[in-house]
């Protein structure tokens, strides 16, 4: 039987298939085309540019941090970033083709090379030098003395695979100056803590990138391409802090926590009271922000000593003392503010008069009954009878606690709340604490009458505020009644210096009149310069100071027996009296001595900070009669003089004099020319090489009065200048040259005197 062909009409159905395939199949083509090159398109060529595409990070500059005049507090130093490319490690040939040193040789040669430069784990290069990349961080942040020895190693032995990124670190200048107001920046450049963490938006700039085109094997593409999109620095931020009030500021607070023993840190702001300007902002101990997680509170290293440096303990410890070596006690750290309160209680009676100032009067025994509570006053043995201001001057508790019955619950807590005192400050720093349930409630004040809870808040305890949240409550009584904004920073500039924002002072609202406020201020100054003012060691001759002291018990910090035996000393100044121009608090946590008294141990604190920010500042002294005149002397140029022209010059100005030698010029004088001395002191004059190496030794005057010390001090052929609390039978608590130290004739020894006169 023939084999026979398909028919025609199977040939017909074949070719219709097979064209129906052809069109089916180039439609699907076309689908699948227009799919990657218009649907996927952009997925593909992010895909393709991952691949062929390699970015290099470069880090924007962080903008600085300046005090006030513009002084640097913090700055970004230059440093580099060491890079291996290990796809570019090979074999290194000679001109014939022989290999003269393996990729792995060299791989062995970069690891010990940069472990030993760098301090950096040999087997971690060796693992990064084995990975198919061209950018691996071998360690960030190099200062120049070691890059230079990076470049050295790798010129040296012909490495090309080894590169240097410049970067930045962040640098602070002053060291631990202001150290838990700045903060610091972590690993990243980012801010951590402080001043660096609220503003690192502003601070951080935005990072650029350098895009460049590689081929599968890392070499160059006929295409090259290579991109860069720069950097944008940071702006930078100007602070209300003055570098040298801060300075001032932290000089005597540091020698407050040693003098002192201070267990728990201490800590001091100064402010303007009339713009909330932060002048100076302190806590001790602290940190060095160049180095944030080294401890150096003395009593925290003698606690980590005592564990085992590779248990857990040690490490939950020291992790627990570095964050509270970071943490700033003036806005985190609320505390009963104790007598400084007071000013508080008596502006708002004043204000909604509940007292009237000319009439007032009380007699205080001792303590006071309120409900089934007897509270007693400082002073067991009674204050006597007292005006309103006296109540002030002595801060009598029981006088304090029949005001604040005066003016009743209901206004009390309206005030409280008015100054600001049950909210946060809002000053712009991270890690504000608020007080929220750590006062009486009104409805609690107002459940009983008389009010247990009322009469202790009257005078400044069992309730709590943080010492932002106080001082700038009180410089609302002091500054006409307006409640200011605190705040840290005033200016924010760009890299060129132009200014972008500027931050001006806010008037949160009006508390009280100018006429109370004005009231308020006259009675705190006659606290420190009134006849038995229990703030009289915050006195500075020439300047009206105001201030109240505070001494207040940690009622929620037992001992064993139950006993509450832990202190919080604190004092508050502002001058000048009649015209606020700076406010000062200080407050020292857990003094360590037998007299804890504000009055004693933190006003005197004050004082220093204030004498020596006034002048500072441009306040000019006012000195009454008998003021002006123990007004220090500099002591004039008389060397090369003779003796007579040198008793001319000297005895009109108040001083005395004494010829040492047979000769008739002066060679030397003590005390030197433009010495401050008080009058009545001696100039030494020299007039012969005899005498010239004569030294005489410092005695001993701490604990005399003024009188004993100046006859010690004259008999020892030294001169006295006497500082702090003068008048009275006050003693010296420190002299300027130590006991025991070999001095010149004439030399001035300056001894700090201080009231022993305790006041809460």
């Amino acid at each position: 039987m023939a084999v026979t062909g398909p028919s025609s009409k199977m040939k017909r159905r074949m070719m219709v298939c097979m064209a129906l395939l052809c069109v089916f199949g180039t439609l699907g083509l076309l689908v699948r085309l227009f799919t990657l090159q218009v649907v996927d398109a952009a997925q593909y060529q992010r895909k393709a540019a991952e691949q062929q595409l390699r970015e290099a990070d470069i880090s924007p500059k962080r903008g600085f941090i300046y005090d006030r005049n513009m002084k640097t507090l913090a700055k970004s130093a230059t440093v580099w970033t060491v890079v291996l490319s290990p796809s570019d490690i090979s074999d290194k040939r000679d001109s014939d083709g022989n290999i003269v040193r393996s990729a792995e040789e060299l791989r062995y040669l970069i690891a010990d090379g940069l472990s030993e430069i760098l301090g950096v784990d040999r087997e971690t290069i060796i693992e990064k030098s084995h990975r198919k990349t061209y950018y691996e961080i071998i360690k960030r942040r190099v200062e120049r003395s070691v890059a230079d020895q990076v470049l050295e190693f790798a010129s040296e032995n012909d490495i090309t695979c080894i590169n240097l990124e410049e970067d930045n670190k962040r640098y602070y200048p002053y060291g631990s100056l202001a150290s838990t107001v700045l903060g610091f920046t972590g690993s990243e450049n980012h801010g951590a803590y402080g001043l660096e963490a609220k503003y690192d938006s502003v601070l951080s700039g935005t990072p650029g990138r350098v895009v460049s085109a590689k081929n599968a094997w890392g070499t160059d593409m006929p295409f090259q391409y290579n991109k860069m999109y720069p950097a944008e620095d940071g702006n930078s931020i100007v602070l209300t802090i003055d570098e040298t009030i801060q300075h001032f500021v932290e000089k005597h607070l540091e020698t407050a926590v040693k003098e002192h023993n201070v267990q728990a840190r201490a800590t001091c702001i100064v402010m303007d009271p009339n713009t909330g300007e932060v002048l100076a902002m302190a806590t001790k101990n602290d940190f060095d922000p160049n180095d944030p997680y080294t401890i150096t509170d003395p009593l925290a290293l003698a606690k980590l000593a005592e564990l085992d440096p590779e248990s857990d303990e040690y490490a939950d410890l020291k992790l627990e003392l570095q964050y509270d070596q970071w943490r700033n006690k003036a806005i985190s750290d609320p505390y009963e503010p104790g007598s400084v309160f007071k000013l508080i209680t008596a502006a708002s009676a004043l204000e909604e008069g509940a007292v009237d100032p000319d009439h007032f009067s009380y007699t205080c025994s001792g303590s006071i009954q309120i409900a089934n509570k007897r509270i007693s006053c400082w002073k067991g043995a009674g204050h006597g009878t007292q005006n309103f201001t006296e109540i002030m001057m002595h801060s009598c508790n029981p006088g304090f606690i029949t005001v604040g019955q005066m003016l009743g619950a209901d206004k009390f807590t309206q005030y409280r709340e008015a100054f600001g005192l049950q909210e946060k400050t809002g000053i712009d720093l991270p890690g504000e604490a608020g007080n929220a349930g750590l006062y009486h409630s009104r409805e609690l004040m107002m459940a009983n009458n008389p009010s247990v809870e009322l009469a202790s808040e009257s005078f400044g305890q069992t309730f709590k505020v943080t010492p932002i949240q106080l001082i700038t409550a009180v410089s609302a009584v002091i500054n006409g009644g307006k409640l200011m904004q605190p705040h840290l920073v005033k200016q924010i500039i760009d890299s060129d210096g132009n200014i972008v924002e500027n931050i001006e002072p806010v008037v949160k609202r009006q508390v009280i009149s100018e006429e109370t406020s004005r009231q308020v201020a006259l009675m705190a100054e006659q606290v420190v310069g009134g006849v038995g003012g229990s703030g009289k060691n915050a006195y500075i001759p020439g300047y009206r100071v105001g201030g109240k002291t505070g001494t207040s018990e940690k009622l929620d910090s037992k001992n064993e027996a139950g006993e509450v035996d832990k202190r919080i000393s604190s004092f508050l100044g502002f001058a000048p009296a009649n015209d606020p121009q700076v406010i000062c608090l200080l407050m020292l946590d857990e003094p360590y001595m037998s007299n804890p008294f504000g009055s004693v141990i933190a006003a005197p604190v004050v004082g220093a900070i204030l004498s020596e920010t006034l002048p500072y500042l441009g306040v000019e002294p006012q000195y009454t009669e008998e003021e002006l005149a123990k007004v220090d002397i500099k002591v004039p140029d008389v060397v090369g003089k003779g003796t007579l022209d040198a008793y001319g010059i000297i005895g009109p100005l108040g001083l005395e004099y004494e010829v040492i030698g047979e000769g008739t010029t002066v060679i030397k004088q003590t005390p030197k020319a433009l010495t401050s001395v008080p009058k009545g002191s001696k100039v030494l004059l020299y007039t012969d090489t005899q005498s010239l190496d004569e030294m005489v030794e410092v005695p001993n005057v701490v604990g005399m009065t003024a009188q004993q010390a100046n006859v010690t001090l004259v008999d020892a052929k030294l001169n006295i200048k006497l500082a702090g609390a003068t008048d009275g039978v006050n003693t010296a608590a420190k002299q300027s040259i130590e006991a025991g130290t070999l001095v010149e004739p004439g030399t001035v020894v300056t001894v700090q005197f201080i009231s022993n006169d305790t006041a809460d």
